[in-house]
């Protein structure tokens, strides 16, 4: 397996895209921008 080849490339590429979307979407819903959020279902209870 060298880094030359397409597929081990095609592999890590796809892999990082898919670390930076889970993080991303882990630091939206856990971390600061989380404050922002809004729950439907407490705006609507009665």
């Amino acid at each position: 397996m060298s880094l030359s080849d397409p597929a081990t490339v095609l592999s890590i590429a796809i892999g990082l895209v898919f670390t930076a979307i889970t993080g991303f979407a882990v630091y939206t819903a856990f971390g600061p921008p989380s404050t922002q959020l809004d729950d439907p279902y407490e705006d609507h209870e009665d």
